[in-house]
């Protein structure tokens, strides 16, 4: 760990930007921020970004999305639902450039990100309802699920676990698999790594967390399984990925989340990044980029 953080102390240090939130922030000049990192690092010439506009689950709304796609010939069958992060208070498709634009080049799919509705202005369940409007939008656009595959990282993952177990619950088909970066599973904070990792984590804190959860679902059981997916009821689940860093405080959050799936008998598999950070697939540097091709290899693998 002490040499990737020499050799990426400037790298390492605006991430923490991007993520972390210092006592009494401006939440807007923290979105814009985070938007304005997502523009600068997320720029790829091979990949084009267009905006589009989602029905809303609600009359008379829409949701800003974005897709990204390759500037070149490539498949169209498959297309993959992008869930940003960001605490569910802050993030934004911009924001998830940095990823959405590697998991589109890595793997010549279609991305399609959205800005749901973010706390503390829009609680729980504001960003469930626009993460299924989402996916409503694609079924209407032609794709089966299974022509899907579902991502997110951080909040995202825990959005994206979310969004299929409620399909799940309401009997309907399920997407092909999903890609999961950091998930934040379990908002009771149970596992270990909340403890043993917080000194060496540069992202996230239990304050930081804690804001987090108090804008999002403050109040709220967090028990219940479309807030924490970790106490969700996994069978019959669709194929999943997971990826986290060895030195971050979600990593037990993970790890917890690939045992329920094993118990449930899910065909699941987890790589563990030694001396890696929340998200570092964000950054631009090596790891990040392999990263992401073994994204794009469990796709493909699934896709087959």
């Amino acid at each position: 760990m002490e040499r990737i953080n020499k050799k990426n102390a400037g790298l390492m240090n605006l991430i923490k930007r991007m993520h972390g939130v210092v006592e009494n922030v401006d939440i807007e000049k923290h979105r814009q921020s985070q938007d304005h990192f997502g523009v600068l690092l997320g720029n790829n010439r091979d990949v084009i970004a267009e905006d589009v506009e989602i029905p809303a689950g609600y009359e008379g709304g829409s949701i800003h999305g974005e897709w990204c796609y390759v500037n070149r010939t490539h498949m169209k069958k498959y297309v993959i639902l992008y869930c940003h992060g960001g605490g569910y208070s802050t993030g934004s498709s911009l924001y998830a450039r940095t990823l959405t634009t590697k998991l589109a080049a890595s793997t010549s799919m279609d991305v399609l990100s959205f800005d749901y509705r973010l706390a503390p202005e829009h609680p729980y369940p504001a960003a469930t309802q626009d993460a299924m409007a989402a996916w409503n939008y694609l079924m209407l656009l032609g794709y089966g699920a299974r022509d899907v595959m579902i991502a997110g990282d951080s909040a995202g993952g825990n959005l994206a676990l979310s969004l299929v177990l409620r399909l799940k619950s309401e009997g309907r088909l399920l997407p092909r698999g999903l890609v999961l970066m950091s998930p934040w599973t379990d908002l009771t904070a149970s596992g270990r790594s909340h403890v043993t990792k917080a000194e060496i984590d540069p992202v996230l804190n239990a304050a930081y967390l804690e804001q987090m959860i108090t804008n999002y679902a403050g109040g709220l059981n967090l028990e219940d399984p479309y807030i924490s997916p970790l106490f969700g009821d996994y069978e019959g689940f669709p194929p999943t990925y997971i990826q986290v860093g060895s030195n971050e405080i979600l990593h037990d959050d993970a790890v917890m989340l690939y045992k329920k799936l094993l118990k449930a008998k899910v065909s699941v598999k987890m790589d563990v990044f030694k001396g890696m950070w929340h998200v570092f697939q964000m950054s631009p540097f090596k790891t990040a980029y392999e990263a992401m091709d073994q994204n794009a290899e469990f796709i493909y693998d699934i896709c087959r």
